[in-house]
C-alpha cells in the first residue's frame, strides 16, 4: 500500500504553484500516494494550516515574500513556517525565496532550519525534483547558490530575532515607534533599545528610522 503525503503549497504565483505540482506529479513512485492543498497568500495559507479538516501536512512550500496576514502577525512564509513548526513539528518545510543576502539566509537557516532552501533563480524542474526525492528520504536539499552563502555564515555576526523584524517591518509600515507595542509585545523602552542596537548592528549610529529601514531592506529584511 502506498504511503499517503499531504502536501500544502503556498505561493502567491500561480506558474509557480503548477511548477511545484507538475514536478509531484512527475515523481514516479508507486511508493506514494500525493494530496496537494494550495494557498496564495498568508491569510489562506494560515487558514489552511489552522484548519483541523485538512489534517497534518508532512511537506510545506513557501514562498518567502507573499501579501501579508496583518491580524495574525503572519508577515510572510517565514512566519508560515514557523507556525507550520509548532502545529506541525514533523512537517518538511521547503522554502523558496529570491534573497540572496547573506543576513537573510542566515536568519532563515537560524530561525527555522528547513528541510529544503531553494534560491528561485537556481530553480529548475530537475532541480525541483531532487529536492524533493531527498526530502522524501528524510535528506535535507539547499541549492547551489544556498550552499555557497552558508559557507559564508561562520563569518558573519549580525544577529536579528523575530521581534526585531517586527519592529522593523512595522516601522516601514509607518507605525510610529510609540504605537509598535500593541502589535509587539515589548515595552516601549526594549523596542526602542533595540532599535539603537539595530543601527548599531547596520553601522548607522545616530541615522533615522528611514535609513534604518532602507538598510534593513537592503539586507533582505524587509
Amino acid at each position: 500500500m502506498p504511503l499517503k503525503v499531504n502536501i500544502l503549497i503556498v505561493d502567491d504565483h500561480p506558474f509557480i504553484i503548477e511548477a511545484y505540482k507538475n514536478a509531484i506529479k512527475g515523481y514516479n513512485s508507486a511508493d506514494y500516494e500525493f494530496t496537494i492543498t494550495q494557498a496564495n497568500d498568508c491569510r489562506s495559507g494560515y487558514d489552511n494550516i489552522t484548519s483541523p479538516q485538512n489534517g497534518a501536512f508532512n511537506i510545506a512550500f513557501f514562498d518567502i515574500s507573499m501579501p501579508p496576514y496583518e491580524e495574525k502577525n503572519i508577515h510572510s512564509g517565514e512566519d508560515l513556517a514557523m507556525l507550520i513548526k509548532k502545529e506541525m513539528p514533523d512537517c518538511k518545510i521547503i522554502l523558496l525565496t529570491m534573497h540572496t543576502e547573506l543576513l537573510k539566509i542566515s536568519n532563515i537557516v537560524k530561525n527555522i532550519n528547513p528541510n529544503g532552501l531553494i534560491i528561485k533563480n537556481d530553480l529548475t524542474f530537475d532541480e525541483l525534483l531532487t529536492a524533493f526525492d531527498k526530502i522524501l528520504h528524510e535528506e535535507n536539499y539547499y541549492s547551489q547558490t544556498v550552499v555557497k552563502l552558508i559557507s559564508q555564515i561562520q563569518y558573519d555576526n549580525i544577529d536579528v530575532d523575530q521581534f526585531d523584524k517586527q519592529i522593523l517591518y512595522h516601522l516601514s509600515k509607518g507605525t510610529k515607534t510609540k504605537d509598535i507595542p500593541s502589535y509587539v509585545p515589548l515595552s516601549l523602552s526594549a523596542i526602542e533599545k533595540r532599535k539603537l542596537n539595530l543601527k548599531e548592528t547596520f553601522n548607522i549610529k545616530g541615522g533615522s528610522d528611514i535609513d534604518l529601514i532602507r538598510e534593513a531592506k537592503n539586507k533582505g529584511l524587509l
